[in-house]
């Protein structure tokens, strides 16, 4: 079991650290927040759940009180509002960061950081710059989210368990993401040969519609936002299960964002490819093979990053 720090107590901070209680992923849970009262409503409304669970300390607590935490998540931002690009939350977002960082960084230094707030590309990159950590313990969230959305959304097109679905979102955390299609496969066959090998060819709603599961994808955030003000639960689920790979010692594949260092081209940015994580952080990447055209895709997202980085105060 493990200590994990959660900072920033709004709904996904706070739906992190119920979901790390539910599912016994953590033996001591620290909710820090800039409102210390919300934090602590946050943590004694999570706690009193706990004797449905396994044995769990859910408290709020001061920067302090993160010692000895083997992972950091840090939510904490301003959310992005309807109509609202991810992008330009960056500054503001950034400031934020520079603040918790020369904070929690002195505290924790050996801890495994996870960056959920968003635009959280440019906010890892920033983590990274600023805090004078090892790269192996600096994750962000990156796609996982976004790669979730697109497994769920094959599976039920190809009526076919989520967990047959090895699909991923490469790039930015937003609209410059993409599907890299040439390593997409359902239950060991790619996705335009599955549907006539499948005993379901009939009802497979399937004719290699990239652009529409595309679109799909990147707008399904801003579909939640409009409807209900903020999302929430699938990315706690999602960092919640990163969290679970980051206990283990055999190596998890996510797309996770990590420091770019010439891999397909690309160099000083953080974006999501296919990462190894384990207890130590990041293993390292996996260099899947994709086309040029794919290659030009994540190029472009870098690229599109990188002028956000260029116009920032770091």
């Amino acid at each position: 079991m493990s200590k994990i720090t959660v900072i920033g107590a709004g709904s996904v901070g706070s739906t992190i650290a119920n979901d790390l209680m539910i599912q016994g992923i953590a033996s001591e849970i620290v909710m820090i927040d800039i409102n210390k009262v919300k934090a602590f409503g946050e943590a004694m409304d999570i706690y009193q759940g706990a004797p449905f669970f396994s044995p769990t300390i859910v408290r709020s607590g001061d920067y302090d009180d993160a010692k000895d935490s083997d992972i950091v998540i840090i939510t904490s931002g301003l959310p992005r509002k309807a109509g609202q690009s991810r992008l330009e939350l960056a500054q503001t977002n950034v400031d934020i960061l520079k603040d918790i960082t020369s904070q929690i960084v002195p505290v924790a230094p050996k801890a495994i950081y996870v960056l959920v707030s968003n635009p959280v590309d440019i906010l890892t990159y920033v983590f990274h710059k600023i805090s004078g950590l090892p790269e192996k313990q600096i994750i962000g969230s990156g796609t996982i989210l976004d790669t979730s959305r697109l497994q769920s959304e094959l599976a039920k097109r190809f009526y076919i368990s989520a967990k047959n679905v090895h699909a991923h979102v490469y790039g930015e955390h937003g609209d410059s993401s993409f599907v890299p299609w040439s390593l997409v496969h359902i239950a060991n066959n790619h996705i335009d040969v599955y549907k006539a090998n499948s005993p379901d060819h009939d009802r497979i709603r399937w004719n290699q519609d990239y652009e529409e599961v595309e679109q799909y994808v990147k707008t399904s955030g801003g579909q939640v936002i409009k409807a209900k003000g903020a999302t929430f639960y699938a990315v706690a689920m999602s960092v919640c299960h990163l969290c679970k790979c980051l206990q283990n010692t055999a190596g998890t594949a996510l797309t996770v964002s990590t420091m770019m260092h010439g891999e397909y081209g690309v160099d000083d940015v953080c974006l999501s490819t296919l990462v190894l994580v384990d207890k130590s952080g990041v293993r390292g990447k996996i260099l899947n093979h994709l086309t040029d055209e794919e290659v030009a895709k994540l190029q472009l997202s870098a690229s599109k990053l990188k002028e956000i980085i260029k116009g920032l105060e770091i």
